[in-house]
């Protein structure tokens, strides 16, 4: 052990720390984590707020295709300040938000309260959020948002047609609702749990529909065209049904594989109708759209979000969380607090 992690082999802080006690047993626990277990990295932050996503669930839950190595912390977001950057990117103190990249999959995670990173990692916190309120939106939000991004691209414009967006009570779909809404567009929002109409209503839906009405049609190429452009969550079976209603000229922007990593279709939506499939990938986002997508939630009125999309919670209440967004029980977002 060097010098530095030597002097550093007394301090802890505390997170929510996964080990696997017998082969392909997994138990999660919050302990005092010693900092020597952290990389050297350069910008140390201590994460103030995390959030709670799917794949979280997954690392938690031992799922070695998102962590490879065990003991692991979890949390593939964190907001905080920072205590030292030896960059000089960042000042001691400095708001910051950190998602994606490799938080929180094989780097410990925003689960601790405190994450060191590389320094292009780290968004210093736009004007217009605090820390809480960029983790009520998270790596849920950026996604969501980035679809967005990329449907702009493709000119798919507010006011000129429906927008859908599938898996709508999850995390991405849910706020990719809110923030389509707010951005002026018409939306669609599907969904299997029809006791959250009023839920999706009031994040901003113009319509809500059983996400049946867009997987039990014909097996034709063609289908007829109900949207200008989708965000869909869920992949599978509903992405080929998607792509084959989008209207000429759409898109659809594809950020999910719950229902699926296969996609069965055919060439004609994108030859007779220049339908445009985009991927997401908001972990591996390159700066600059990282900086662009968070200013534009920044510029959200975030008091629209209804107050009831997100709850609070400590570390200590982070496994029965677990078990609820692993069996698809979680509607809106779990913020996790670090006292």
């Amino acid at each position: 052990m060097d010098k530095k992690n030597s002097e550093m082999s007394t301090e802890t802080f505390k997170a929510f720390y996964v080990e696997e006690t017998s082969k392909g047993n997994f138990r999660g626990e919050v302990k005092d984590v010693p900092m020597s277990f952290l990389p050297d990295h350069e910008v140390q932050v201590q994460v103030q707020f995390s959030s709670l996503n799917y794949k979280d669930g997954l690392s938690a839950s031992g799922n070695k295709g998102v962590t490879r190595n065990y003991p692991h912390i979890p949390g593939i977001d964190a907001s905080g300040v920072v205590v030292k950057d030896e960059s000089k990117t960042f000042e001691k103190g400095q708001k910051v938000v950190v998602t994606g990249r490799d938080l929180g999959s094989n780097t410990p995670g925003g689960f601790g309260a405190m994450i060191r990173v590389p320094k292009d990692w780290v968004v210093a916190l736009p004007d217009g959020l605090d820390l809480k309120t960029a983790m009520n939106y998270g790596t849920a939000g950026f996604t969501a948002m980035y679809g967005i991004k990329r449907l702009e691209r493709e000119l798919i414009l507010p006011n000129e047609g429906k927008v859908l967006v599938t898996g709508a009570t999850g995390g991405v779909g849910s706020l990719a609702v809110f923030f389509l809404s707010e951005l002026g567009y018409e939306v669609i929002a599907a969904t299997g749990k029809m006791h959250k109409v009023e839920f999706l209503k009031e994040l901003g839906a113009d319509e809500v529909i059983h996400r049946d009405e867009i997987t039990n049609v014909d097996s034709n190429f063609l289908l007829s065209r109900e949207w200008n452009g989708a965000i869909e969550t869920v992949g599978g079976e509903m992405l080929d049904a998607v792509i084959r209603q989008t209207n000429h000229d759409g898109a659809v922007a594809c950020c999910g594989n719950i229902l699926g990593h296969k996609l069965t279709t055919n060439i004609y939506p994108f030859i007779l109708r220049g339908v445009s499939l985009l991927g997401i990938d908001s972990a591996i986002c390159k700066m600059p759209m990282r900086l662009k997508i968070w200013d534009t939630i920044a510029n959200i009125d975030h008091k629209k979000l209804p107050e009831k999309f997100s709850k609070m919670v400590q570390l200590g209440d982070l496994i029965k969380e677990i078990d609820r967004i692993l069996e698809g029980k979680q509607a809106g977002r779990v913020v996790v607090e670090h006292k």
